[in-house]
């Protein structure tokens, strides 16, 4: 998944400093899809 498609689903579902939770989103162009499901899972929101 492209760092860019993982960041907009982000600010789609709404990941506010306001929930309190925080994940590490990694600077690589390309994240994989086990780590962007861990990193949507440790903040509350659906897996893209």
């Amino acid at each position: 998944m492209k760092r860019h498609a993982l960041l907009a689903h982000l600010h789609t579902h709404g990941c506010q400093p306001i929930k309190k939770l925080t994940s590490s989103v990694p600077r690589h162009t390309e994240i994989s899809n086990r780590l962007a499901a861990k990193i949507c899972k440790d903040l509350g929101i659906p897996q893209p």
